[in-house]
C-alpha cells in the first residue's frame, strides 16, 4: 500500500472530512477516526446494517474507530498523545473549535513540529465568513451552483440530490495533504493546510471564470451541459445527449439523414436555432422515438461521433459489466454483515487500493488501538471507560 506507515488522526465528521480520510485509508494510511460520545452525525442515517448506517460505512471503511469525549481534559490528552507520532491530522470543525479543545495547530506542533494539520471548513480559516456554519446545500446555494442550474434548465431554483461540495472539497483536501506529505518527506517540515468548500466550488465549476468575467452575453457555445437533451426511446428508456442541442442538432440531423427537416424549418446553421430550445428538443425527441433502444440510436449517431448516456439507477451499478471488470466495488464487514461499497477510483501498477477493513460501531477499536499505539494497559482503559472519557457502543444497544 502506497501510504503504509503513515498515521492519520481523523477528527472529521459527516461527509467532507470523512471522504478525505477515506481516500487516505484507501491508499494504505492507518486512519484513526475519533468520534464524540454521541457519534458522527452521519451514523444517524438510514438504512443501517448491523447497527451502522450504510452511508457512514461508505465514508469510514478502512479506519480504526475510537470514541473519545474531547470536552474532557483526559480525552484531549489521549488525542495529543496520538498526535505525537502521527503524520497527519484532519479536522472539519469551525475555526477556533479545535483550539478551544486544546487540539489546534499551534498546540500540536509543540508536541510534533512535523505534523501536517489539515482543516476543512466552509469559507476557510480567515476572512469575514470564516465563522459561518456551512453544509453542502448552503455552499451549493451561495457559490452559484443552484442559480446556474436553474438558469440553464429554465426552472425555479431546485436543490441538488448529491452533496457535491462535500466530496469535491474532500478530494481537494486529500490532494493538498499528499502534496504537503511530499514536502515533508523532502524537508522534514510539517505545515498547516487550509482548504475551503467555497473556494473548492469555484475551482471545480467550469463556468466560474466565464461568469466572473462578464458571462456569455450573446455568444453561442456548444458546451452547455445544463441544457443537454433528455430523450425517450421506443422501449421507454431515457438517454442524455451531451452538449448544447441548439448547436448539436445539425450533427444529429446529418447522421440520421434528417437535414432536410431542418432546412424546411429554415434552420441552416446554429444562429437559426438560438432561443428555440424547446422546439429543438421536441424535434430531437421525435427522431429518438423512431429507435428501439440505446444501442440502435447510438449506432445511428456513430458518424456524428456523439456518445449517449442511458439514464440508470445507482442500484444497478454494482452489476454493470465495466464495474465488475474493474472491481469498482468492495465487500466490507460491518459487525459481521457484508456490505457493498465503492472501492476506490484510483488504480496503480505497483499498489492495491481500497479499504483494508470494514466499518464498525462507535469505539469498536478503543481498546485495541490504545493498547497498540499508546501502550495503555487494560486497567487504564477500564478507568477511562469508567469515567466516560472513552465511550463504546455495543451491538445490543
Amino acid at each position: 500500500m502506497l501510504l503504509q506507515g503513515i498515521t492519520v488522526i481523523d477528527l472529521t465528521r459527516v461527509v467532507a472530512g470523512p471522504c478525505c480520510t477515506r481516500t487516505l485509508a484507501d491508499l494504505g494510511a492507518d486512519v484513526i477516526k475519533i468520534e464524540p460520545p454521541d457519534g458522527d452525525l452521519l451514523r444517524r442515517g438510514v438504512p443501517k446494517a448491523a447497527g451502522v448506517a450504510i452511508g457512514f460505512a461508505q465514508q469510514n471503511a478502512g479506519k480504526r474507530h475510537l470514541c473519545i469525549d474531547l470536552t474532557k481534559p483526559a480525552g484531549q490528552r489521549i488525542v495529543t498523545e496520538l498526535c505525537k507520532n502521527a503524520d497527519i491530522l484532519v479536522e472539519n470543525y469551525r475555526p477556533g473549535v479545535a483550539d478551544r479543545l486544546g487540539l489546534g495547530y499551534a498546540s500540536l506542533i509543540e508536541e510534533n513540529p512535523e505534523i501536517i494539520y489539515c482543516s476543512i471548513t466552509g469559507y476557510g480559516q480567515t476572512g469575514p465568513a470564516a465563522q459561518r456554519r456551512a453544509y453542502a446545500p448552503v455552499i451549493h446555494a451561495e457559490l452559484g451552483l443552484i442559480a446556474l442550474n436553474a438558469r440553464e434548465r429554465g426552472t425555479e431554483p431546485l436543490p441538488e440530490a448529491v452533496s457535491h461540495a462535500d466530496f469535491a472539497v474532500g478530494a481537494q483536501a486529500a490532494t493538498a495533504i499528499l502534496a504537503a506529505l511530499v514536502h515533508k518527506l523532502r524537508t522534514g517540515e510539517g505545515q498547516q493546510v487550509d482548504v475551503s468548500m467555497a473556494e473548492t466550488m469555484l475551482a471545480v465549476n467550469e463556468w466560474t471564470a466565464v461568469e466572473v468575467n462578464g458571462g456569455m452575453a450573446d455568444l453561442i457555445s456548444p458546451f452547455r451541459p445544463g441544457k443537454a437533451a433528455m430523450l425517450k426511446l421506443r422501449d421507454g428508456s431515457w438517454i442524455q445527449a451531451p452538449g448544447n442541442p441548439t448547436t448539436s442538432i445539425f450533427r444529429v440531423a446529418k447522421a440520421l439523414g434528417k437535414s432536410a427537416e431542418l432546412e424546411t424549418r429554415g434552420w441552416i446553421d446554429f444562429t437559426d436555432t438560438q432561443g428555440r430550445d424547446t422546439e429543438v428538443k421536441l424535434l430531437m425527441q421525435q427522431w429518438a422515438a423512431e429507435y428501439d433502444d440505446v444501442e440502435t440510436f447510438e449506432a445511428a449517431l456513430e458518424s456524428a461521433r456523439m456518445p449517449l448516456g442511458k439514464v440508470k439507477h445507482l442500484s444497478q451499478m454494482a452489476q454493470e459489466d465495466w464495474a465488475l471488470a474493474r472491481g469498482a466495488f468492495s465487500k466490507i464487514d460491518v459487525n459481521g454483515t457484508e456490505v457493498t461499497i465503492p472501492r476506490s477510483p484510483m488504480r496503480f501498477s505497483r499498489a492495491e487500493t481500497g479499504p483494508a477493513s470494514g466499518s464498525y460501531l462507535r469505539g469498536a477499536d478503543n481498546r485495541a488501538a490504545l493498547r497498540a499505539v499508546l501502550g495503555y494497559s487494560d486497567e487504564q482503559i477500564d478507568e477511562l471507560e469508567g469515567s466516560q472519557v472513552l465511550c463504546c457502543e455495543h451491538p445490543a444497544e
